[in-house]
């Protein structure tokens, strides 16, 4: 009897880890399928696409602003700026004449019309009565994925071309339009510094964005 329970231990005893060996195996054999399956699985064109368009969109439009009323000038802004006088050039705001340090500006009826047109304006009225305008320009839109490089497991750059998307005052802020090259090089330089003017019918911009695949799926890269 004895004999019989010396052995039956023995057998557990043999069998336990036994047992621990061919778990401690199915667990790395688990993990081992899993990375491979993870090294396997790339970004896609399909699932970076709305991440980029997005991340395009999120920037927000730029923006040009200027004042109707009685405007009064300041050291960092006059109704005399540039950016006032390519609206006059274009016939959109009339400038009067100073009166001390303030300056009649008015729109006009072509200038009412296109602000009707123009989707996202913001207007307020400032505390000395003048009606303030921030009217948008142009957006960044995505055009094409042109590559996407795996550089890791997990982590992916993808490549891609924008361009700029523009509205009537955009079209009249473009740095390469008739308008604002009409205007001196210092004067080109304030609006492209300030007011928001650029060269937004120039080609198509590439960029490049990281992405890394989380709990979440695949997302653009924090650091980006």
């Amino acid at each position: 009897m004895f004999e019989q329970e010396l052995e039956m231990e023995t057998k557990q005893g043999s069998v336990v880890p036994l047992l621990l060996i061919v778990a401690l195996i199915v667990a790395i054999a688990g993990m081992a399928v899993y990375y491979l399956l993870q090294a396997r699985e790339v970004l896609t064109q399909e699932q970076a696409t709305p991440q980029v368009a997005a991340s395009m969109a999120a920037l927000g439009p730029v923006t040009t602003h200027f004042a109707v009323g009685l405007v009064k000038a300041s050291v960092a802004e006059k109704p005399h700026d540039p950016n006032y006088r390519l609206m006059e050039k274009a016939g959109l705001i009339k400038i009067g004449k100073d009166q001390g340090w303030k300056t009649p500006v008015q729109l006009t009826d072509k200038g009412k019309s296109w602000l009707s047109e123009i989707k996202g304006i913001g207007q307020s009225k400032d505390k000395d009565g003048t009606d303030l305008y921030v009217v948008p320009l142009a957006e960044r839109k995505l055009m094409n994925i042109t590559k996407i490089t795996m550089t890791g497991t997990g982590h992916a750059n993808v490549e891609f071309t924008w361009k700029w998307e523009t509205n009537k005052m955009g079209d009249l802020f473009d740095a390469s339009g008739t308008m604002v090259k009409s205007f001196n090089t210092w004067d080109r330089s304030t609006l492209i510094d300030h007011y928001g003017a650029n060269f937004y019918h120039n080609e198509p911009t590439k960029a490049v964005l990281a992405f890394a695949k989380g709990d979440k799926g695949w997302q653009i890269a924090p650091e980006y």
